[in-house]
C-alpha cells in the first residue's frame, strides 16, 4: 500500500484508539492531541522516503508518546501539578475501588473517551461534537454539517470544549457504569451522529465510510451490553443495522447505486433479523423517551425498506405514515426532506414538490437534489437543470457529485 493510502488508514481507523492509549498514559487531553498531531506530520515526511512500516498504528503511537515527553521535560511543572503516568498498579488500584463500589468497569477505549467527553461540563451538543471529532476523527466541515452549522462556528465550538476539559481538569479515569445514565443520552446521541457521518459522508472522496458507521455499531453494541433494556439503545442499534446492512450494495465501481436499483442479494439479511427482533423487543411496547421514540421511528422507516421484497414492493404509505410521526417526535429539516421523498412516490411528483416548499438545509446539496429530481420526472428540463447546478455546486462529496452531473447530463437538451 502507498505510503500516504497507509497514513490515512491508519488515522482513519487508529486514531480514537490512540488518543485512548495516550491519555491512559499521560492523562494530559492538549498534550495528546498535539502529539498525535506531529506525529502524522512526521509520517508524511518519513514514510514516502523511508517506506511505511510494518506497524503504522505502533509507529505513530511512538513518535506520539515521544512527543508527549518531550513537552512534560520541558515544561518544568512542579511535581504537584504534573500529570501523573497511569501505571498497571494505578489501573488495578482503581479497579479494585470501582470494584468494591458495586460497579461494572468500562474497559472499551473508545467508550471511555466518550463518556469523558460526555462530562456534564459539557454541553450535550459541545460533547457530542468533540466526540466525533477527537475520538472518531470526523471532519469538522462533516461534525458542522450533522449539526446544520457553518465549519468555522463548529470548529470555535471544538476549541472550547477541548479548552473547557483541560481547564477543568476532567480526569481520563476508568469510568463504570454508573455513569451511564446520565450520560447515556449524549453518548447514544453521538453513536447515532457518528452512524450519520460514515453512512453518508458529506466531503471526500468516498460515498459510505463503512468503517466509521461499523464503530458506531459496535459502540451501540458495546453501552447496550451494560444497559441491555435501554429503550433509546435498542431502537439505535436496530436503525444502524438496518441502514448498515445496505453498505455493499450502495456503490458499484465507484458510483452511487439509488436504493431502487440495489441488488438486494448483497444486503445483509442476517444484520436486518437481528434489527427486527431489536424492534419486537418489550422495552420498546410501551411508553419511551422521546429520543428512543425518534430512534424507532426511523428504525421503523429503515424496516420498511429492508423487509420489501422489491422496490416495487415498498409500503411508501406506512413510510409517509412513520414520517408523519417522526416529525412530531422530532422535527427536523432531514426528516421533511426525506419525507417529501417518500409522498412524491406515495401520491406523485406533484404531491413531492409541494412537500419540498420552502425547505433548506444549510451547506447541504440535497435540498436541491431531490427538487432536480422531481422536476426531471414533471418534465420541466430547464428548471430541473438548474437545480441539479445548485447541487452539483454545493455537493463536497466526490461520488455524490459525479452522480449529480451524470443526471445533469442526460437531461434532454
Amino acid at each position: 500500500m502507498h505510503a500516504d493510502a497507509a497514513l490515512e488508514q491508519v488515522v482513519r481507523e487508529e486514531w480514537g484508539r490512540l488518543v485512548a492509549l495516550l491519555l491512559a498514559q499521560f492523562r494530559r487531553l492538549d498534550l495528546v492531541e498535539d502529539a498525535l498531531g506531529d506525529a502524522v506530520e512526521a509520517a508524511q515526511r518519513h514514510w514516502p522516503v523511508d517506506g511505511t512500516p510494518a506497524n503504522p498504528a505502533g509507529w505513530l503511537m511512538t513518535a506520539a508518546r515521544r512527543r508527549v515527553l518531550d513537552r512534560l521535560r520541558t515544561e518544568e511543572v512542579s511535581r504537584r501539578k504534573q500529570p501523573l503516568l497511569l501505571t498497571e498498579a494505578e489501573h488495578r488500584e482503581e479497579g479494585a475501588r470501582t470494584m468494591a463500589d458495586g460497579g461494572a468497569l468500562v474497559e472499551d477505549d473508545v467508550l471511555r473517551l466518550v463518556l469523558m467527553c460526555a462530562h456534564p461540563a459539557l454541553a450535550a451538543e459541545s460533547a457530542s461534537a468533540l466526540s466525533l471529532r477527537l475520538v472518531l476523527g470526523v471532519p469538522t466541515a462533516d461534525v458542522a454539517r450533522l449539526f446544520l452549522v457553518p465549519e468555522a462556528t463548529m470548529a470555535a465550538r471544538i476549541t472550547r470544549a477541548k479548552k473547557r476539559i483541560v481547564g477543568a481538569g476532567i480526569p481520563f479515569a476508568v469510568p463504570d457504569a454508573s455513569v451511564l445514565p446520565d450520560r447515556l443520552d449524549t453518548v447514544a446521541q453521538t453513536a447515532y451522529l457518528a452512524f450519520t457521518a460514515g453512512y453518508s459522508p458529506g466531503t471526500g472522496p468516498d460515498l459510505l465510510r463503512a468503517d466509521l458507521a461499523g464503530q458506531a455499531v459496535r459502540l451501540v453494541r458495546v453501552v447496550l451490553g451494560l444497559r441491555p433494556d435501554e429503550p433509546a439503545l435498542l431502537a439505535l442499534l436496530a436503525l444502524e443495522l438496518l441502514q448498515h446492512s445496505r453498505r455493499d450494495a450502495r456503490v458499484h465501481d465507484g458510483r452511487l447505486v439509488l436504493l431502487a436499483d440495489q441488488d438486494r442479494t448483497r444486503w445483509h439479511h442476517d444484520e436486518v433479523a437481528e434489527a427486527m427482533r431489536l424492534l419486537a423487543h418489550p422495552a420498546l411496547t410501551g411508553p419511551v423517551t422521546p429520543l428512543a421514540a425518534s430512534y424507532a421511528l426511523q428504525a421503523r422507516i429503515a424496516a420498511e425498506h429492508a423487509t420489501a421484497a422489491s422496490a416495487d414492493d415498498t409500503r411508501w404509505d406506512r413510510v409517509v405514515g412513520w414520517y408523519d410521526l417522526l416529525l412530531q417526535v422530532a422535527p427536523s429539516p432531514s426528516a421533511r426532506l426525506a419525507r417529501a421523498v417518500a409522498v412524491a412516490e406515495d401520491r406523485g411528483t406533484a404531491a413531492g414538490l409541494a412537500a419540498l416548499e420552502g425547505l433548506e438545509i444549510p451547506d447541504s446539496h440535497r435540498p436541491a437534489a431531490v427538487r432536480a429530481e422531481l422536476l426531471r420526472r414533471a418534465g420541466d428540463t430547464a428548471a430541473a437543470r438548474a437545480a441539479y447546478d445548485q447541487a452539483v455546486a454545493a455537493c463536497r462529496n466526490d461520488v455524490e457529485r459525479a452522480f449529480l452531473e451524470q443526471q445533469r447530463d442526460t437531461l434532454p437538451r
